[in-house]
Parts: structure tokens; C-alpha cells; sequence
């Protein structure tokens, strides 16, 4: 990952290969403003930086990029001007997400060089560390299956545009201890979010739930994380009926992992559950043709919560933290569960299947049984569950479910706080209705019409009695096909780390109930 290093020295003696700095949308339509921290560049101009860029067609507009030569004296030879968009009001400093977002465009832009110099307006530790966070979240690249030779043959590997190697953060003290953690914290969890993609973007066929749990049992012993992999037989013995129904055609059998930290000053206990469908066919009620190709992505869920679970040991947060990662390959096969079948659960209540395709809530149920046994203060669960969120929020926004109104305003405002775009959504007790069983307790499936808020009412019945609970359906933002933007790259994004990590750092600090 792109190493981050603080300093203090004057822009025009660094040695970096560009010097980053922000321009915003000025009260002039279509005339940019030169924000705080490229005075140095600007006064090498002779105040007339801004109406260079604007000569060159900068407006200031959010993620805008605009390349020019370093003026005389400098060492770095490229100035970038990153747009940060429009300020709140007059002199007003950008917000961090504004900041996070620049930070992230200009990485990207740089990518293949060796070092460059934010010069961002840093006014506080909280902006170094949206900086910073920005610069690394936007620096990452999967290349992992990319050999490099454009003639498919096996030469050595080229230079594909590899991500920028060095961030600097300029006027930063490395000694000043507020700076100093909001960096070392920017980089704990960019690099486990950054781990959480890596693991959305590899193949199927390399990433299976076995192979996906020795991934977690390798991270959890670097960290001092306790481990527990529940297999096929173990899931058997168990009772855990949604988990094995789901993964019972394919060849490559489920696995329930569950990661404990836990902290000697915790007076708390949080329980995130993630979704691992490591790939969903839809099983026998097969996906249509075009609905398939990016179904490797259905364990983003997981990947989320194996990504913050690590994040909060590695910032040693005073909170316990359990994750449950319930991990199965939907295939159809003729051992697959049939629309028709009746499932047991963990919980014991019973499932009739009547859309394999709504595989993701039944090995949610199980999980969440699973993690109320232990009767956490909270739950909040995270999972591509349903298109029809997609439908309702779009590609770039989750929904928010919950059995206490409270918790998913506290679980709304930490997703703000830290940039992850999100929304309150209702659970309708009429709804509830439609997933009525004349053979079981309960169906898998409800009114199409509001399917989002069916699929959080089926979780909400396998959630233990008294225990506050949330539900974030992130099948929009958790993958993204279209082209990279801000820090956010094209394929797995890591959705919702971030807010777990919050969430966990503000219940280890008792802003939360």
C-alpha cells in the first residue's frame, strides 16, 4: 500500500514528482478559488494561480483535475490542482469528505509516480486524516491476475500504472500526537478496507468459503484474534439448516467463522454478522443471463466485517467486537435446495424456500442466532441482500433497517461522519404478512413490491428477544461497475467498513447507549 510520511519543510525544497494541491468553486460562475495551503505556490505565481488554472478551464468543481509546471524554484516538477467543489459559505475550509474525495482523485491521477506532496488544507488532525485516508483509499489498484504482457505470453510483468508510492502530507508535524494518530488510525483502516476489496475482486474460483476462512484464520493470528471455523459437519451437529441449505450445491462446502476481540477495558460488546456468499448463481431459480457476472462480489458483507473487526484490533478500541462471517457458494446442482424445500434453522424456527435466489437472508439467520446467543449490546448486520435497495437508493447509497429507531439514527450519523452515503429505511409491520407459510413458520420470500424492507423483516425474526439490532443492505455501493470516482475505485469498494469502525470507536468511547 502507498506509504504515508509527514513533513514540515517548505513546499518549494521537497523532491516529490508532484505537489497536490486544492482549488474550490469561487462566488464567480466558472472562476476558481485557491484554497489554504498552496500559498507557497500561489505566491510563485505572483498571486495569479487562480487565474492561470482558470486560463487552463479550472472551475473548481469536485474532482476536476488540473496538470501544471511547477513554477521556478520548486523541486517538484508538476503541480496538480484537485477541484474540491463548492464551499459552504465564504472563507469556509472544505469538509473532510470534500478533502477524503480530492485526496482520493489526485492518488488516482498519479498513479505510476513515486511521491507526492499534499498540500491540502490541513487544519486540524481530523482533516490530516481525511487527507489521508483519501490518498490511500484512491491509490489502490487489484492487479493481482494482470501478468503485465500485452502479447498474453509469460514475460515479466510490466508497469501497469502501479499505485502512487508515497503520500506526503505537507505542513503535518510527524511529532505532534493528534496529527499523528488520526494518521497511523487512516492507515489501519485503509489497509483493512483495502484488504476487504482485494478480497471482493478475486476470482470464484480462488476464493471459496474454505479458502475465504484461511484467509481470516492468517489475519486473525497476525492480530491476536481468536478464531472459530464451523465446516460441514460441525454446521451439521449444530442444527444450522439456512447455512447448509445454501451452500448444498456446490462442491465447495459453507463454513460459519466467527472472530472474537476482545479488550481488558471493555465495557461494551458489539456483534457485526456479514453476508459471504462467495458466489450466487441463484442456485436453482438460476439468474438470468446478465445478472451473474459480477456475483463474486456477494461477500462483501463479510468481507466488511472481517475488515472492521481487524481494523478495531489493530487501533486496540475498548469495546469487545464479535464477527460472524456466515460463508456458502449458491450453485445449482442436483443436491441444491429446491424452491419448495422446508430448512430448519440454528434458531430453530423453519423456512420454506420459495426463491433460492433469496439465499443471502437464510445464512444471515443463522449468524444472527448464532451472535445473540451471546447477547451483545448491539448487532448490526451487513449484506448485499436485495436489488430492490439498488432500486430504491441507487449504486452509491445503502439503507439503513433496525429494530430500535435510535440505533439506526446513531448507525445513520456515523455512516455520515466518516463519508459512507446512507439512508433510514422503515420496516412495515404490513409486510410482515406476506411471508406467511402454510407448511413452516415463516417463508423466505414476501410482496415483491418494498422487497428490501421484506428481506430486513425476515432478519428481524431471528434476532434475539431484547437485543438492539441494524441491518445494512449495501447491494448498491458494495461493488462498483461503472468508472472510478473520488477514492472510490471501479470493482469492490469496501461499503460500510468505515461505519463499522465508527460505530465500534464511538461505543469504546460511550457516545453510544
Amino acid at each position: 500500500m502507498t506509504a504515508l510520511t509527514l513533513s514540515t519543510a517548505a513546499l518549494p525544497g521537497l523532491r516529490a514528482d508532484a505537489i497536490v494541491i486544492g482549488v474550490a468553486k469561487g462566488t464567480a460562475a466558472g472562476r476558481p478559488v485557491v484554497v489554504p495551503g498552496a500559498e507557497a505556490v500561489d505566491k510563485a505565481y505572483d498571486g495569479g494561480l487562480a487565474g492561470v488554472l482558470e486560463t487552463l478551464g479550472a472551475s473548481g468543481a469536485e474532482g476536476e483535475v488540473t496538470k501544471l509546471p511547477a513554477p521556478t524554484g520548486f523541486k517538484a516538477p508538476l503541480v496538480v490542482a484537485v477541484g474540491l467543489g463548492t464551499r459552504p459559505e465564504k472563507d469556509a475550509a472544505p469538509d473532510t469528505e470534500a478533502l477524503r474525495r480530492a485526496a482520493g482523485v489526485a492518488a488516482r491521477a498519479l498513479s505510476g509516480s513515486k511521491k507526492a506532496v499534499f498540500a491540502l488544507p490541513m487544519t486540524d488532525a481530523a482533516d490530516a486524516g481525511a487527507v489521508a485516508e483519501g490518498a490511500l483509499l484512491g491509490a489502490y489498484s487489484f492487479d493481482a491476475y494482470k501478468s503485465g504482457d500485452d502479447t498474453g505470453g509469460k514475460s515479466k510483468k510490466k508497469d501497469r500504472g502501479a499505485p502512487l508510492a508515497e503520500a506526503v502530507l505537507a505542513g503535518v508535524k510527524s511529532r505532534d500526537k493528534a496529527f499523528k494518530a488520526a494518521v497511523e488510525r487512516a492507515t489501519a483502516v485503509v489497509e483493512e478496507l483495502n484488504r476487504a476489496r482485494d478480497l471482493i475482486n478475486t476470482p470464484p474460483n480462488d476464493l471459496d468459503p474454505e479458502a475465504f476462512a484461511a484467509v481470516v484464520q492468517a489475519a486473525a493470528e497476525e492480530h491476536s484474534i481468536k478464531v472459530q471455523v464451523l465446516d460441514e459437519k460441525a454446521l451439521a451437529k449444530g442444527g444450522h439448516g439456512g447455512i447448509l441449505g445454501v451452500g448444498a450445491g456446490s462442491a465447495s462446502g459453507p463454513r460459519l467463522v466467527k472472530l472474537s476481540y476482545t479488550s481488558a477495558k471493555a465495557k461494551k460488546h458489539l456483534a457485526f454478522v456479514g453476508k459471504g456468499i462467495t458466489y450466487d448463481s441463484g442456485g436453482i431459480s438460476l439468474k438470468p443471463a446478465g445478472h451473474n457476472e459480477t456475483m463474486k462480489c456477494d461477500m462483501s458483507g463479510a468481507a466488511a466485517v472481517f475488515a472492521a473487526v481487524v481494523a478495531a484490533a489493530r487501533l486496540g478500541l475498548a469495546v469487545n467486537v464479535t464477527g460472524w462471517l456466515a460463508l456458502a457458494e449458491n450453485m445449482p446442482s442436483g443436491s441444491a435446495t429446491r424452491p419448495g424445500d422446508v430448512l430448519r434453522m440454528y434458531s430453530g424456527k423453519t423456512v420454506e424456500v420459495l426463491n433460492t435466489d433469496a439465499e443471502g437472508r437464510l445464512v444471515l439467520a443463522d449468524a444472527l442466532w448464532a451472535a445473540s446467543e451471546e447477547k451483545p449490546d448491539a448487532i448490526v448486520d451487513v449484506a448485499t441482500l436485495t436489488g430492490a435497495m439498488v432500486l430504491a437508493l441507487g449504486n452509491r447509497t445503502f439503507g439503513i433497517m433496525a429494530n430500535d429507531d435510535a440505533f439506526r439514527a446513531a448507525v445513520l450519523e456515523a455512516a455520515e461522519e466518516v463519508g459512507e452515503p446512507a439512508w433510514p429505511m422503515p420496516l412495515p409491520e404490513h409486510l410482515r404478512k406476506g411471508m406467511d407459510s402454510t407448511v413452516a413458520d415463516i417463508a423466505n420470500m414476501g410482496e415483491r413490491m418494498g422487497g428490501g424492507l421484506v428481506a430486513g423483516l425476515f432478519l428481524r425474526e431471528f434476532v434475539g428477544e431484547g437485543i438492539t439490532w441494524a441491518h445494512l443492505d449495501i447491494a448498491g455501493p458494495a461493488f462498483n461497475e461503472g468508472g472510478p470516482f473520488g477514492y472510490t475505485p471501479k470493482g469492490g469498494t469496501g461499503s460500510a467498513v468505515r461505519t463499522l469502525v465508527r460505530l465500534a470507536e464511538q461505543t469504546a468511547a460511550g457516545e453510544l447507549g
